[in-house]
């Protein structure tokens, strides 16, 4: 029996399996750029998760506290900057960065830990009360940030519709890191929430699951559900520039094997369609 991975992988299935075609004319080519988060190897030293990405093949990352801390004096974060910079990394972001005080200090402190460590953007985790107050600072560090949407257990902003609604009268640089893991959980149509994000979408974490509602059932990229093909197509049509980052939650002491398998997939269906 051949496997979802290996038709899909093939350059010419991939666009075939998407079903209906998107505006997205075939041979366009993709703007946005594979990544990953590096709360993928949080159970690993910032040397190491820098190490691993560059294995990955890919080049560019979001940093997780756990690699680089919030409480890092400003040099400590340049220096750390200069890691992954040295070793040919590119910062897309950071985060999930919470901002549950509304509070003057502690939303300038996490915008100066941005700075510092080099973040054109944070994904972030605010309510409905601390948000309006962080435009400002948006504004004064030209920093952008990006809601990420928690699924069903998230009381502030569970889908990216949600979100959306918020940011939509705010500067154009507050927008959306949609989570397809959890949107898919919410029950709401992953590639309809792209597309209605439009140019609020600032970023995405990319997982796959092998039930849409449940979160337990995260898989490699490709062995699931997740409507990879047509995430990708609906990017493309739209001219989306952002990071497309793999967040990889499961085998936390041993990703690789999976992380591999899923950038592996992902490449495989992103090189069918600009070929298409």
């Amino acid at each position: 029996m051949i496997s979802r991975r290996a038709v899909l992988t093939s350059s010419a299935a991939a666009i075939a399996a998407t079903g209906v075609r998107l505006e997205a004319a075939p041979g366009k080519k993709a703007q946005f750029h594979l990544g990953v988060a590096s709360y993928s190897f949080r159970k690993f030293s910032r040397a190491q998760a820098i190490q691993m990405t560059r294995e990955l093949g890919v080049t560019y990352i979001d940093i997780k506290d756990f690699h680089l801390p919030l409480t890092s004096t400003p040099e400590e974060l340049r220096a750390a900057r200069m890691e992954f910079e040295d070793a040919g990394l590119v910062i897309e972001g950071g985060g999930t960065i919470t901002f549950a005080k509304d509070d003057d200090a502690d939303m300038r402190q996490k915008f100066d830990y941005a700075k510092n460590a080099g973040l054109p953007l944070m994904v972030c985790a605010p309510t409905h009360e601390t948000l309006p107050r962080l435009e400002k600072f948006v504004k004064e560090y030209d920093i952008k940030i990006a809601i990420h949407n928690h699924g069903p257990e998230d009381h502030n902003f569970p889908t990216p519709q949600s979100a959306l609604e918020a940011v939509k009268n705010l500067d154009p640089r507050c927008g959306l890191c949609i989570d397809v893991g959890h949107t898919a959980r919410t029950g709401a149509d992953v590639v309809e929430s792209i597309r209605q994000t439009g140019p609020r979408l600032l970023s995405m974490h990319l997982k796959d699951l092998a039930s849409m509602s449940a979160k337990e059932s995260q898989c490699d990229v490709g062995d699931g559900k997740m409507p990879i093909p047509r995430i990708f197509e609906q990017l493309i049509a739209m001219n989306y520039s952002g990071g497309a980052m793999l967040e990889y939650e499961i085998h936390a002491d041993n990703p690789m094997p999976g992380m591999q398998r899923s950038i592996s997939y992902m490449k495989g269906v992103l090189a069918g369609l600009q070929e298409g």
